[in-house]
């Protein structure tokens, strides 16, 4: 097997809409893949648009006294990766994203959103799902593998810098993530008029550690009239390298899929006050209209990460070791 040691990478995108079904290289723990299975797949659809409209005119009240101003339209982005085999010319499919768009009805303009928001990988999978429990099965305290992240942390940096990239997106992406129910968060007094007010956690976690293996760093808010601070993950500035409608492009479309996945959380009846730990096993909460499976997107997680573990990592690991012993960033 011989390889050109240069990974390159191909970008589809299909439109999310309630006519939306899974691509069969789809994860289907994707946020948005579980939305369009079963027999409520279309009004699942329906449903979140609607409130991702719902809650973007909510925060873009300016010059929108009817609160129906604007409209979000969301692509769905698969990146596939070319490993450079030559005998076989093997591609992975290896992350997906969210591509926001914003329709402003008064001047008819589809003005380009925020690129990344969800944010999905069967590396992680196989991280977090196969290698990080195996590493831990016979062990009496929890640790992390010494080089944990540091493939998939390479990857996505190469992706963000490739060609492919840059001649389909404008900016560096932004991916929206739940916070965690092990760590408190405090309000630090810093407030954005459209992210709201900023927390710190108390500790640094494992989540942080991975992304900022991939290039991204971290802020939190909470925006207005929200329940729970979000995790903001992005390279740069993020509070002068994005406009306004492009921030609650990602807010109104990510706090739609944690309100739906992490109710207990992001459709509590309480909002976060001075100092907050978010509670998984919080009664206190309201349901949307969206029927979702948690428990089998965990058992699905698992299978995924095998899946890669089989067909990707250990098929390719002498390749993988090497690209990666000679990347860096």
């Amino acid at each position: 097997m011989t390889t050109n040691n240069d990974f390159t990478f191909t970008i589809k995108s299909i439109r999310f809409d309630e006519h939306y079904r899974p691509s069969d290289n789809t994860r289907i723990t994707t946020n948005f893949a579980n939305l369009a299975r079963g027999d409520y797949r279309r009004d699942n659809l329906r449903n979140a648009l609607t409130m991702i409209n719902n809650r973007f005119n909510a925060l873009a009240h300016w010059d929108n006294p009817n609160g129906d101003r604007y409209a979000v339209e969301l692509e769905i982005i698969s990146v596939e990766m070319d490993l450079g085999v030559e005998e076989r010319q093997k591609t992975f499919p290896a992350i997906e994203i969210l591509q926001t768009h914003i329709v402003d009805h008064h001047t008819n303009q589809r003005i380009e959103g925020i690129v990344g928001n969800n944010f999905s990988s069967y590396v992680r999978d196989y991280d977090f799902s196969v290698l990080l429990p195996d590493h831990n099965k016979d062990q009496a305290q929890f640790t992390v593998p010494a080089s944990f992240g540091e493939l998939h942390g390479k990857l996505f940096h190469h992706f963000i810098n490739s060609a492919a990239y840059k001649s389909h997106f404008a900016k560096q992406p932004v991916i929206c993530l739940s916070v965690s129910d092990n760590k408190v968060y405090h309000r630090t007094g810093n407030q954005h008029p459209v992210l709201g007010d900023e927390y710190e956690p108390n500790e640094s976690s494992l989540t942080e550690q991975y992304f900022k293996k991939m290039g991204l760093q971290v802020r939190y808010f909470m925006p207005p009239n929200s329940a729970a601070p979000f995790a903001f993950y992005f390279v740069g500035d993020l509070l002068r390298d994005y406009t306004d409608l492009e921030l609650i492009s990602t807010i109104s479309t990510m706090e739609t899929f944690q309100k739906i996945y992490r109710p207990e959380i992001y459709n509590a009846n309480a909002t976060a006050g001075q100092c907050y730990q978010p509670n998984l096993k919080n009664s206190d909460h309201s349901l949307t209209r969206v029927v979702y499976d948690r428990e089998e997107r965990s058992r699905l997680a698992i299978e995924q990460g095998k899946f890669t573990e089989e067909y990707f990592i250990k098929p390719y690991q002498n390749i993988l070791e090497q690209w990666a012993a000679g990347y860096a960033f």
